[in-house]
């Protein structure tokens, strides 16, 4: 028996599919991006010492180059067309040319570098060297180490005040952060604050800084100008991300020992509202218009959506396993982000709240940069 078929419906059929394509498409673009921009995502793979390029329009990973034995701090630079990381086995900075997806420089900030921060104008890039109790600052333009300075005790994180003047190092094994003058690195102040200080966040009138423990379930609030401990605030269990709002009104502090979120009034110092989100949330982003924080929650494979202003919870959206990192491209259209577990990045339109899809990058990824160029 022959099966006639109807060319003419098949024609139609090709055409729409043609048009829903495109549509699809250009949907996904997100709405800022020109047609002569391009829009990368960068994710340091931390088993292989890889970074994977992903072409966010065409929604494929293009390249997977070696940056060395355990990358992390991957960031993008805020006015040059390049990513920067570190290799925290190799001590070394490297810096990626995104127009050619090469390695264009290696340079040697101490032993084991854990995260890096740059300067509001860009023209300096920040590094602690945990294991040799250092701080380098480099040159953007030269790649050269321009300063050196001491911190205290195993080193964590060196973050930059919003005016650009102070460098605050968080001192694990001191259980201080340290103030450093950021064109010289010579010591303003040494502050003792909750044991085991990691993460930074400062108020954008660069009067307070906030700082999480890993041992405690503190949070040490310190005035700078003066410099001295105004709190310790107990959120219950042990802080895992820093959000701040850019007003610097509330600071969220997600913690995956309370499975929730935690809202900190930063004028009085003390906590506003709890919200329960799930299993083990970890990390967060924050839209630009500040009225959604997208949670992950690395033990349900989801992240949950926070509507800040109603302190309402909604529905979350599943993605792959061990949901970690995540950030949203500039004008907030795409939502990225990082699976530890199934070693992939989840594709999330915000609009919708929906997956778009999961697209492969490595074994064990952690670090996540977003570029324009």
């Amino acid at each position: 028996m022959k099966i006639r078929l109807n060319w003419r419906l098949v024609f139609l059929l090709v055409i729409l599919a043609g048009v829903a394509t495109r549509e699809v498409a250009l949907e996904l673009r997100p709405s800022f991006l020109r047609p002569d921009l391009h829009l990368f995502a960068y994710v340091g793979n931390t088993a292989d010492g890889t970074l994977a390029i992903i072409d966010l329009v065409k929604l494929a990973s293009i390249a997977t180059i070696p940056v060395g034995a355990g990358p992390s701090g991957v960031r993008e630079h805020p006015t040059r067309k390049e990513v920067w990381g570190l290799s925290s086995a190799g001590g070394y900075a490297w810096v990626l040319d995104v127009k050619s997806n090469q390695i264009v420089a290696h340079i040697p900030v101490g032993s084991e570098p854990y995260a890096l921060d740059f300067s509001p104008d860009g023209k300096r890039a920040f590094v602690a060297a945990s294991d040799a109790n250092s701080v380098v600052a480099i040159d953007c333009a030269s790649r050269a180490v321009v300063a050196r300075g001491r911190a205290g005790r195993r080193p964590w994180i060196a973050h930059v005040t919003p005016d650009g003047k102070t460098l605050i190092v968080s001192n694990r094994d001191d259980s201080t952060i340290s103030l450093l003058d950021t064109n010289s690195l010579v010591s303003l102040a040494t502050i003792s604050v909750a044991s085991q200080p990691e993460q930074i966040a400062v108020l954008p009138d660069n009067s307070k800084a906030f700082v999480t423990s890993a041992a405690t379930s503190d949070i040490s609030v310190v005035d700078l100008r003066n410099p001295v401990l105004l709190a310790h605030v107990a959120i219950g269990g042990s802080p895992n991300d820093l959000i701040l709002k850019p007003d610097g009104g509330e600071l969220y502090i997600i913690a995956s020992d309370t499975h929730g979120l935690v809202v900190l009034n930063t004028q009085t110092n003390e906590v506003g509202d709890f919200l329960m989100l799930g299993s083990s949330p970890v990390s967060g982003t924050l839209k630009a218009d500040t009225e959604t924080l997208y949670v992950s929650d690395f033990s349900a494979d989801h992240i949950v959506p926070v509507a800040t202003s109603t302190r309402q919870v909604l529905r979350p959206i599943t993605v792959g396993s061990g949901p970690r990192t995540s950030r949203l491209t500039p004008g907030g259209d795409i939502l990225l982000v990082v699976d530890a577990d199934s070693n992939d990045l989840a594709v999330i339109r915000p609009k919708t709240a929906s997956l778009i899809t999961l697209i492969p990058v490595g074994t064990k990824p952690r670090d996540l940069a977003i570029k324009v160029f």
